[in-house]
C-alpha cells in the first residue's frame, strides 16, 4: 500500500461491523452532565470516539486532563490544536469528584500534549493519581500519557512514583507512516518511554495500542509487536483507524473482524499478556474488565513460575 497524505478527502461510508448506534440513554445524559458540572474534558468526546454511547451509559469516561486543546496536529486526531489555556488546578480533586459520583472501580486519565509546559504536563498526572488515592482508594488507576517530547526521562520517573496500576501510551501506527501520520513524535522515543517505565517499576503494567487501516503492511504490524515485546509491554490494543473528519487522513482500508482476530493470535503467541484486536477497540474500551484479566494472567503466570 501507499504512504496517505493527511489532505482533505471525503469520508468512505463505513461498513456494517463499524457502525454503532447514536447515544440517546439517560446514563448518558447523567455522565455527560457531571463532566460538564465538573468542567472536565474527556477523550471520548474530543476524539468523536464511536464507543461513547455503550461507555457513558454504563458510567465510563476517560477523562481527558490538562485541557482541551493540543500542541500538536496529528493527522489521525480530532482533539483541536492551538494554545491551550493555564492549567486548572482544580482539575485533580474534581477527577476524583467525578471517579466517586460514577462509582468507578477503573478509571482512565489521558491528556492532549503540552509541549509548552517545562514537565510536559507530568505534575498533572501525579496530582490526579494523588487525588485519586486520596478520595476514592479502591480506584484502579490507569494513565494513557503523551510522548513528553524530550522531557521523558523526568516525566516518566515522577509518574512512576506516584503508582499507577496501568502506563499506557499508544504508539499507534508502524515507524513508516509516522512522518504523514504522528509528525510531532518519534517510533523509537515512544518506545523507550514505555521500556523505562518497566525499569523503573517491574509491578505497573504497560500497555500501548495501533490504529490499523492507515496503509500499514501485514508486516510491519508484525514488527511492531516484536518491538512491543522487546520493550517487555503487557497489553497490545489493535483498532480500526476511523477518519473524524474530512481534514484528517483518509482510511487506507476497513480492516476486517477476521483479519483483527488473526492479529491477536499472532500477538498471543508473541508473549503478551493481553491483546483486544477488533474493529471497534480502542485504548480505553472496557479498561477496567481487561485490567481484571491482565491482572490474573499475571498471577498464573507467576504461579507457573
Amino acid at each position: 500500500m501507499n504512504e496517505i497524505s493527511p489532505v482533505a478527502a471525503p469520508r468512505q461510508r463505513k461498513p456494517d461491523w463499524i457502525r454503532v448506534k447514536a447515544p440517546t440513554s439517560i446514563g448518558f445524559a447523567e455522565t455527560k452532565g457531571l463532566m460538564r458540572r465538573l468542567n472536565l474534558a474527556t477523550v471520548c468526546e474530543e476524539a468523536a470516539c464511536p464507543n461513547i454511547g455503550e461507555c457513558w451509559t454504563k458510567k465510563h469516561a476517560t477523562v481527558m486532563i490538562l485541557g482541551d486543546t493540543c500542541t500538536r496536529a496529528c493527522a489521525f486526531c480530532n482533539v483541536k490544536t492551538g494554545m491551550p489555556r493555564a492549567v486548572d488546578p482544580l482539575e485533580p480533586e474534581h477527577v476524583a469528584v467525578a471517579a466517586a459520583e460514577l462509582g468507578l472501580e477503573h478509571i482512565v486519565i489521558t491528556s492532549v500534549d503540552r509541549d509548552d509546559l517545562p514537565d510536559g504536563g507530568a505534575s498533572q498526572f501525579v496530582k490526579v493519581i494523588q487525588a485519586l488515592r486520596r478520595n476514592t482508594p479502591n480506584t484502579t488507576i490507569e494513565i494513557l500519557t503523551p510522548d513528553f517530547r524530550n522531557k521523558a526521562q523526568a516525566a516518566v520517573e515522577s509518574i512512576v512514583e506516584a503508582r499507577p496500576d496501568v502506563y499506557n501510551h499508544n504508539l499507534e501506527t508502524v515507524p513508516r507512516l509516522y512522518p504523514t501520520i504522528r509528525p510531532g513524535a518519534r517510533y523509537y522515543a515512544s518506545l523507550r518511554l514505555l521500556e523505562s517505565v518497566k525499569r523503573h517499576d517491574p509491578s505497573i503494567f504497560t500497555k500501548s495500542g495501533v490504529m490499523l487501516g492507515l496503509g500499514e503492511e501485514r508486516l510491519e504490524v508484525h514488527q511492531v509487536m516484536d518491538d512491543m515485546r522487546s520493550a517487555d509491554i503487557d497489553f497490545l490494543t489493535m483498532g480500526q483507524y476511523l477518519q473524524p473528519t474530512p481534514r484528517h487522513a483518509k482510511v487506507a482500508e476497513f480492516v476486517t473482524p477476521k483479519a483483527f482476530d488473526a492479529y491477536a493470535a499472532i500477538a498471543r503467541a508473541k508473549g503478551f499478556l493481553l491483546v483486544a484486536s477488533s474493529p471497534l477497540t480502542r485504548s480505553s474500551y472496557h479498561a477496567g474488565d481487561d485490567f481484571a484479566k491482565m491482572r490474573a494472567a499475571r498471577e498464573a503466570q507467576l504461579a507457573k513460575a
